[in-house]
């Protein structure tokens, strides 16, 4: 029998290649003569560097970078060497856990730490990007960012600007000329999963200001200047477009990767699933494994584990999910193409004990036996 096996992380607990290695285990003790393939799962959001990174053979790397508040802060990001690739989330530089109290405001906060690991992963020779922008603390349209990488913004009197949100304001002309070369041979793949426009009612400032720290006031004037911004860059970049679906995620990261950078958004269960080739993986499969921390009605919205399930549905590949937890309403992933999901938990415990990583793998270890002895009893 062959079991390609591709969870997602159960978050504070294990890791995605943790949790498919237990349940590799498990699958071996009930079936010795299983062939079993853990493949790395994430959506583009927290934990996908490490998944993508360690489950495709890479190496993490750690250095210092300019932190949304601009403090230095450590960041790791992820490189394939046999690719040229790496792999980044933008919250380990800008990230909304690196503020708090009076710092949680996207006037003074920045985007300079993302573009600081982009010029040390292209030092090191990675020419592809996978980029996940969830979670940021920035509404700096990718300003900072663009700023590290060599982009010049400049007032109305021809002075340089600043690197913060609050800058957006006085940004007049924009210059390309001095961007680092080696961009010109770079292609970026971002994982974003918003939809929201660079401006407006539905963009960034006014959908995801506030919990970054934005008042009211706040809110209407960034959007103002990131709707002038949009207009200065469209004067030096043909393919400017604010209201593309996705323009707006991260503070308007994603309108900065895609007009200055060409970079493709992409849905992150989408891209994850592409860059790993788990289609390749799922065809020959007797049987596919997935799941997640906890199983529900957002997975069955189209969160990781049913990304999962429906590649194995264009095959015609039974489907089996083990979580942390289900809730009643998890139902809904049989209909999404779960063909039947498990709860790893053997007893009542509390909270910490069933999330202890050694607990944790030694239940998914011997739920994914026992669900697995009796799919033998049917072969």
């Amino acid at each position: 029998m062959k079991v390609v096996v591709a969870i997602d992380s159960l978050k504070g607990s294990l890791t995605s290649l943790q949790a498919g290695e237990a349940i590799k285990e498990g699958i071996i003790k009930a079936n010795p003569c299983s062939e079993v393939f853990v493949r790395p799962l994430a959506d583009g959001g927290e934990g996908t560097v490490e998944a993508l990174t360690l489950g495709l053979g890479g190496t993490l790397e750690k250095i210092k970078v300019t932190g949304p508040s601009g403090r230095v802060v450590a960041a790791e990001y992820g490189i394939i060497k046999e690719t040229k690739t790496a792999i980044i989330e933008m919250s380990a530089a800008a990230g909304i856990t690196q503020v708090s109290g009076n710092e949680k405001n996207p006037l003074f906060t920045t985007t300079f730490g993302v573009g600081e690991i982009i010029c040390d992963a292209m030092e090191k020779g990675c020419r592809n990007f996978i980029i996940g922008i969830g979670g940021s603390a920035t509404n700096d349209g990718g300003l900072g960012m663009l700023t590290a990488l060599g982009f010049e913004f400049f007032d109305k009197d021809g002075k340089m600007i600043g690197i913060y949100g609050k800058d957006l304001e006085k940004i007049s002309i924009i210059s390309k000329d001095n961007m680092n070369p080696l961009l010109r041979e770079c292609k970026f793949s971002i994982a974003c999963d918003v939809k929201n426009p660079l401006c407006g009612e539905m963009g960034c400032s006014s959908v995801y200001g506030p919990q970054k720290g934005a008042t009211p006031e706040i809110v209407e004037k960034m959007d103002k200047w990131l709707s002038i911004y949009a207009c200065v860059a469209a004067k030096a970049f043909l393919d400017c477009d604010p209201d593309f679906p996705g323009s707006g995620a991260a503070g308007g990261l994603g309108f900065a990767f895609r007009t200055f950078l060409s970079g493709e958004l992409l849905g992150g269960v989408e891209l994850v699933l592409s860059k790993t080739d788990l289609e390749n993986y799922i065809k020959d499969a007797d049987i596919v494994v997935t799941g997640e921390g906890r199983l529900d009605f957002q997975t069955a919205m189209g969160k990781a584990p049913i990304g999962v399930a429906k590649l194995a549905k264009k095959y015609n590949k039974p489907v089996v999910a083990f979580a942390g937890c289900v809730t009643k309403e998890a139902v809904e992933c049989n209909k999404a193409g779960i063909d039947a999901f498990f709860p790893i938990l053997r007893e009542v415990v509390d909270l910490d004990t069933a999330m202890d990583s050694k607990n944790a793998a030694e239940n998914m270890a011997a739920t994914a036996e026992q669900v697995f002895r009796a799919i033998n009893i049917n072969l």
